[in-house]
C-alpha cells in the first residue's frame, strides 16, 4: 500500500469516526424539557389532588386541565424566549455588519490579531484575515463565530421550539392521565405509567447525549417520584385540614 493509499484510508476512517450530531438545533432542548416537565408536573399535580381524597372525576379534570394549561404555557414561553434571544443576536449581527461596511480594514486587522493571539504567525494571520475578508458574508460569519460564538446561518427557530415544547409537554402530561381515561379507578396505575415514562425519557435522552441510559433513566425516575411523593403528602395534609 502506498503512502497516498494509507492516507486515504486514514482519512476515511477519521471521517467515519468524526461525525457529530446536531447540538445547535432548536428542537432538542425544548422537546426534552417539555416531556420531562409534562410528566413530572402533571403527575405531581394529580397526586397532590388525589392526596386530598377527592373523586375520580376531579383527578381526571385536574390532569386534563394541567395538560392543556402547561402545554400552551410551555409553547408560549419557549417561543418568546427563543424569539427574544434571536432578536438580540440579529441586533448584534447588524452591529457587526455595519462595522464591516464602515471600517473593513480595522475589522480585518482585528481578525488577524485574533489569529495571532491563538498562535498563528503574524504574516500568515494577516494573509488569512485578508483572504477571509474578501467576501462580506463570509467575513460576517467568521467575525460572528469568533467574537460572538454564534453561527449566523444556524440560529434557533422560535416556531420549532414552541411546537416541540407543546407536543412533548402534552405527550408527557398525557401519560399519568391515560390510565384514568382507560378506566382506572385508583392512583397507582397512573403513578406506575408515569414513572415508567420518566425512566424511558431519561433513557432516550441518554441515547442522544451518550450518557449511561440506566443512570439517566434512574435519575429522572427518582426526581419524578420524589415530586409525586411530596405533593401527595401535602395533598393529604391539606385535605385532612380542610
Amino acid at each position: 500500500m502506498t503512502i497516498i493509499d494509507t492516507a486515504a484510508t486514514l482519512h476515511e476512517a477519521h471521517r467515519d469516526n468524526h461525525t457529530h450530531r446536531d447540538v445547535n438545533g432548536g428542537w432538542l432542548r425544548p422537546a426534552v424539557f417539555g416531556a420531562m416537565d409534562g410528566l413530572v408536573s402533571n403527575l405531581a399535580l394529580m397526586t397532590g389532588v388525589a392526596g386530598g381524597s377527592v373523586g375520580q372525576q376531579a383527578i381526571i379534570l385536574t390532569g386534563l386541565a394541567g395538560l392543556a394549561a402547561g402545554a400552551f404555557s410551555m409553547a408560549a414561553g419557549e417561543y418568546t424566549s427563543v424569539a427574544s434571544q434571536r432578536d438580540l443576536v440579529e441586533a448584534e449581527l447588524d452591529v457587526e455588519r455595519r462595522e464591516l461596511r464602515k471600517h473593513p480594514e480595522d475589522e480585518e486587522q482585528e481578525l488577524a490579531a485574533l489569529y495571532v493571539s491563538r498562535g498563528v504567525e503574524p504574516e500568515l494571520a494577516r494573509k488569512v484575515a485578508g483572504q477571509l475578508s474578501h467576501d462580506p458574508e463570509q467575513a460576517l460569519e467568521i467575525h460572528a463565530r469568533e467574537e460572538l460564538g454564534i453561527d449566523p446561518g444556524d440560529l434557533p427557530s422560535p416556531t420549532v421550539a414552541a411546537v416541540s415544547s407543546f407536543g412533548s409537554f402534552a405527550l408527557g402530561a398525557l401519560l399519568p392521565v391515560l390510565p384514568y381515561l382507560l378506566g382506572a379507578t385508583t392512583l397507582w396505575p397512573a403513578v406506575l405509567v408515569a414513572l415508567v415514562g420518566l425512566f424511558g425519557c431519561g433513557a432516550v435522552v441518554a441515547r442522544v447525549t451518550a450518557r449511561s441510559w440506566w443512570f439517566s433513566g434512574l435519575r429522572q425516575l427518582a426526581l419524578g417520584g420524589a415530586a409525586a411523593g411530596v405533593t401527595y403528602a401535602l395533598g393529604s395534609l391539606f385535605g385532612a385540614a380542610l
